[in-house]
């Protein structure tokens, strides 16, 4: 299939409304907090709900807007008051001044690359005429705005590279509006799409329009809150307004469905994979590219996650994980579709396949053994051609191309590698250094090694640490442990400049693999999610555990951080475990489990989750919910904490936050702060602007150096 890219308002009238007050005890006066009389009735079981309110749009609600703009007054004096904030915040910005390239990939004769500077608030889009042509921007995303809050949230490339259709998402939503641009003179044309959320575009071979998804126009004053339904998909005539868009797919019986069509290489068939939630089980539907053409159901059951990689003709290839929950790529011929003709490829082995790609005549298989990337490339019957070497353990990411091309592209990286740019030859198997990443630091200066620790019920966990050569196990190295654990997304290895400094302050970096994630493939998966969720959060803490007890560290120089689904993570842990850690750091988090599938895009979240309207899953979701279990507990003592979030998540609604904040305030009996860092103009984090990445990585290490006794070297190199 073709390749898809994928401000408050003033015043404090809220702190009149105040119920709460405000908390003794801890060293600080937090902003008081309103409660509210609201009980809600699951299942027979009563649970009250007093921070209700605060899941209100700060941008429509006055008590909100004062009660964020109050908070922020709290968290940001107490960041300011740290003296080594300025010392971080400086080597933080030094250490990310450098060019950063994405691997290329071609259209046509033409290449495409994006390119920062080193401290662009967004990347810039270049085009090539040839690998060795001067590069000439092709769209400037910062440009767009003053400061940076604009951000490409994907483009695709006609055949022909004559157009580019482009999306731009504005203030970190989700919701992004697509224009096309002529390649050749960077110019706009007419075109104007609106209310896109998660989809990209697939041309026509013909050039003329393109395949998109959206959803009708929400209400006024609605668009970051409400729920996410009836997704249907358009053609889009080129220099047409979309009021003229042909609807091409719907199912009004199936609100919460949603499509992605795609036309195959060769122009002659569109594919539709419909999906009805995060679950990889997916329905594929296609019909011929021609007048009068009808749907056709390939895949009816939902029963396996079928990836679209390339065709043959009629015969269609997917990376299935059917009866082998590792993956393995089959064949279908559509003129004799049923199960017992399909062809196995390439058999599932013990390493899980995450990728295929359809390059050369050959398919490329990205593969994971112990969440580090491996790949193998093989012909078209499943023989093995050869492997792809890499430096080091790492993650390898691109592999992308048409099936006629010699070539491909990818990046490589690890936590202590900078990422390259690689051109792999497929003819001879060559792979050759594009780029290197020239950051402030030396690699061999540090050192990473995997570990599998034992987890409560005796499962293995992959876990990496990284630290400086030579480092001391006397149990005093100040220590972050990151993890995620959901959603079949696997935790690779990955450099980031943020964890390098932190690295270069002394630091010890770990990075946990628990169940949930993709690193094992379906069965890894399915063994932390509905109700095996506490698997996840018993490899994390597992992981903690060995950190102290082999010496890398101790409870109160462990931080922990995640975002999103590992927002939630580091908030259950937190709330189970408190004594076992010296600071946290849940940012973007999902953290009222009873009534996260209210919002925006969250029911897509109840295959992993299970709903609170489920008699079965909610005694579950209520028992590790990290706002229920706060108010559940009542007061006792939790670790310096600061939560993250920013009021146009649109993905996970700040609403969580603010919840949970209000609720850890309200409990907190220690000296421990407990505070939240609420950021404007910003999202989920995609397309977050440089400066707002650095001031915010600033902040969580500096609030981690001062909470877990880091004391920074003289020079920070």
């Amino acid at each position: 299939m073709r390749r898809h890219l994928q401000r408050f308002a003033p015043g404090v009238a809220a702190l009149g409304l105040v119920v709460a007050a405000a908390i003794a005890g801890s060293g600080f006066t937090y902003p008081p907090t309103k409660s509210v009389d609201q009980v809600d009735d699951y299942h027979g079981t009563k649970v009250k709900d007093p921070y209700r309110w605060l899941e209100n749009d700060v941008r429509t609600s006055p008590d909100v807007a004062a009660w964020v703009e109050a908070q922020n007054r709290v968290t940001f004096g107490y960041l300011e008051s740290i003296p080594e904030r300025s010392r971080i915040n400086s080597a933080l910005t030094r250490l990310w001044n450098y060019e950063k390239y994405s691997a290329p990939f071609r259209e046509g004769s033409r290449y495409f690359f994006s390119k920062n500077d080193g401290l662009q608030n967004q990347s810039v889009l270049y085009v090539q005429e040839s690998l060795n042509a001067e590069p000439r921007v092709l769209i400037d995303p910062n440009t767009l705005s003053k400061d940076g809050t604009v951000a490409l949230a994907g483009i695709e490339i006609s055949e022909d590279a004559k157009y580019m259709a482009y999306g731009l998402a504005t203030a970190g939503s989700d919701w992004s509006e697509w224009r096309v641009r002529d390649i050749e003179t960077g110019k706009d044309t007419s075109d104007h799409l609106k209310w896109i959320k998660f989809s990209g575009t697939s041309w026509t071979k013909d050039g003329k329009g393109f395949f998109y998804g959206r959803y009708d126009a929400p209400k006024e004053g609605e668009q970051y809150q409400a729920k996410n339904l009836y997704h249907k998909v358009y053609y889009h005539v080129l220099g047409t307004p979309q009021s003229e868009d042909k609807l091409v797919y719907e199912n009004k019986g199936e609100p919460e469905w949603t499509f992605g069509a795609g036309v195959s290489e060769d122009g002659q068939y569109v594919f539709m994979i419909t999906s009805k939630s995060t679950d990889p089980k997916n329905l594929v539907t296609y019909k011929e590219s021609k007048p009068g053409a009808e749907w056709v159901h390939l895949i009816k059951e939902w029963e396996a996650d079928y990836t679209p990689v390339g065709n043959d003709g009629p015969i269609f290839f997917f990376r299935t994980d059917l009866d082998a929950p590792k993956a393995r790529l089959i064949a279908i011929d559509t003129r004799n579709p049923a199960k017992a003709n399909w062809k196995t490829i390439i058999p599932e082995t013990s390493e899980a396949l995450r990728g295929v790609s359809f390059v050369n005549n050959q398919f490329i298989a990205s593969y994971l053994k112990d969440a580090v990337t491996r790949v193998r490339v093989f012909d078209l019957s499943g023989k093995h051609v050869r492997d792809i070497e890499f430096p080091t353990l790492g993650s390898a990411a691109g592999f992308g191309g048409k099936r006629d091309y010699t070539e491909t592209f990818y990046s490589f990286s690890s936590f202590a590698v900078p990422p390259s740019i690689y051109r792999l030859d497929l003819t001879t198997g060559k792979s050759t250094l594009l780029r290197q990443a020239k950051v402030d630091m030396k690699p061999e200066d540090f050192e990473t090694k995997q570990v599998f620790v034992p987890s409560k019920d005796g499962t293995k966990v992959p876990l990496f640490v990284t630290h400086r050569k030579g480092l001391n196990l006397n149990g005093q190295n100040p220590t972050i442990l990151y993890g995620y654990g959901g959603f079949n997304v696997a935790t690779t290895p990955s450099f980031s400049p943020t964890n390098v400094l932190w690295l270069k302050m002394g630091g010890v970096y770990a990075s946990a693999c628990m169940r949930g994630g993709g690193e094992y493939g379906k069965d890894w998966h399915e063994a932390g999610r509905l109700l095996k969720k506490q698997n996840v959060f018993d490899d994390f803490i597992a992981c903690a555990e060995w950190l102290a007890a082999n010496k890398y560290t101790s409870a109160k120089h462990l931080g922990i951080r995640g975002g999103s689904n590992g927002g939630l993570l580091v908030g259950a842990v937190m709330t189970q475990r408190p004594d076992l850690f010296g600071a946290c750091v849940p940012a973007v988090g999902v953290m009222d489990m009873l009534r996260y599938q209210n919002f925006t895009a969250g029911r897509f979240w109840v295959a992993e989750y299970g709903g609170s309207n489920d008699a079965q899953m909610f005694p579950c979701l209520l028992g590790y919910s990290p706002y229920h279990r706060l108010l559940a507990r009542g007061q006792r003592a939790y670790p310096p904490t600061l939560i993250t979030t920013a009021d146009t998540d649109d993905r996970v609604v700040p609403g969580h936050s603010f919840k949970f904040a209000a609720a850890i305030q309200s409990v907190q009996s220690g000296d421990a702060p407990v505070l939240i860092r609420i950021e404007t103009k910003a999202g989920h984090g995609a397309g977050k602007p440089t400066a707002k990445i650095i001031e915010e990585s600033s902040d969580v290490l500096a609030f981690l150096a001062k909470n877990l006794g880091m004391q920074l070297p003289t020079e920070i190199n």
